[in-house]
């Protein structure tokens, strides 16, 4: 077998606002272990423009931490979890196989076996990076419990909130909509295979409403467009920000429900019989559906992601899932927009 390359480069946010790449050395991989070389990441918008500005409120700090971060907020911390790569080195049955982890930017890595989920074949790896997403989303329809034949709202979309759409719509007989202010999603909504409409315009007499837009307002608009006895299943990550609810007016009377969602437990409506690697394969299986490429909205390569990290942070560089590409130098290139 050949010698383990040990060398790496990894993004660390150094302080607030301020992204680098550093030169990391990996440890010796043990023998329950993989070495895999990183072929794309993505950047999880709402949580990592969050860190990325240093607002991950203090008593979230330990609630908040990736499965495989280093450092500490606010900084400097080493974060992410959108990662596709190839197994350099491990056990057979995982040599040479695509996988996906739940680690941050970085070139190369060493994680336990256990830690990474082979990707189907059927499924490219450009598409698996939105794994850690599509995982949220299917916790969120396992805590929500929809119906045949429901009809669904998602307010806001975003990563999150297209993922939801997209796996709802497999609903027998469910009608989805996608709602968000900009009506540029329409296109988006149209790729899925969903409804779109912005908030004034769209269908109340809702069962279900999953809100991700991490705004007050469209909380708000979330409870208005409920049936009675319907559900707002909340996935919205505030951070640092307080948000006001309306429970005055007809909440009562009409007997609505607020519900948070959060990935980093297995749903208790699934828990006793399914657990983590189960929902990661699920999601990874699910990805297999062509549809969820429109959420792959541009792509740079990694040593730029300091600057690129920045522009989407500042609303510069718009768009859902940005992928990083971790490409020979003589490969690389600038921004790139997928039809652009």
């Amino acid at each position: 077998m050949k010698p383990v390359e040990r060398s790496a480069r990894a993004f660390w946010l150094r302080a607030p606002g301020e992204g680098e790449v550093r030169s990391v050395i990996l440890p010796e991989p043990g023998p329950d272990e993989v070495v895999v070389r990183t072929l794309y990441s993505g950047i999880s918008r709402g949580t990592e423009n969050l860190v990325f500005r240093g607002g991950v409120p203090e008593s979230q700090h330990e609630v908040m931490r990736a499965p495989f971060q280093e450092g500490d907020f606010p900084a400097p911390v080493k974060y992410g979890y959108l990662n596709v790569g190839a197994v350099e080195h491990g056990p057979p049955d995982l040599l040479g196989r695509t996988v996906f982890c739940l680690y941050p930017h970085q070139t190369r890595y060493v994680v336990p076996a256990g830690a990474v989920t082979p990707v189907p074949d059927n499924v490219p790896a450009e598409r698996a990076v939105l794994a850690g997403t599509v995982e949220t989303a299917v916790n969120a329809l396992w805590d929500a419990g929809p119906l045949i034949g429901d009809r669904i709202a998602v307010v806001g979309a975003g990563m999150v909130g297209c993922s939801v759409a997209a796996v709802a719509a497999g609903i027998p007989g469910v009608r989805v909509q996608l709602v968000d202010v900009d009506p540029a999603r329409a296109a988006v909504a149209e790729a899925l295979g969903v409804g779109f409409a912005q908030p004034g315009q769209a269908e109340a007499g809702c069962d279900l409403v999953v809100h991700a837009s991490a705004t007050e307002e469209g909380l708000a608009r979330s409870l208005e467009l409920l049936e009675p006895e319907g559900t707002v299943l909340e996935l919205s990550w505030y951070g640092d920000r307080r948000v006001s609810l309306p429970l005055g007016e007809a909440f009562h009377s009409r007997r609505l429900v607020v519900r948070g969602s959060q990935v980093g437990t297995v749903s208790p409506n699934r828990r006793t019989r399914r657990g983590f690697a189960d929902r990661m394969s699920l999601a990874l299986r699910l990805l297999a559906d062509a549809r969820f490429d429109a959420l792959i909205t541009g792509q740079s390569d990694f040593e730029d992601l300091p600057r690129v990290m920045g522009l989407v942070a500042d609303g510069e560089l718009s768009g859902l899932c940005h992928r990083i590409a971790y490409r020979p130098a003589q490969q690389r290139g600038a921004v790139h927009r997928p039809g652009g």
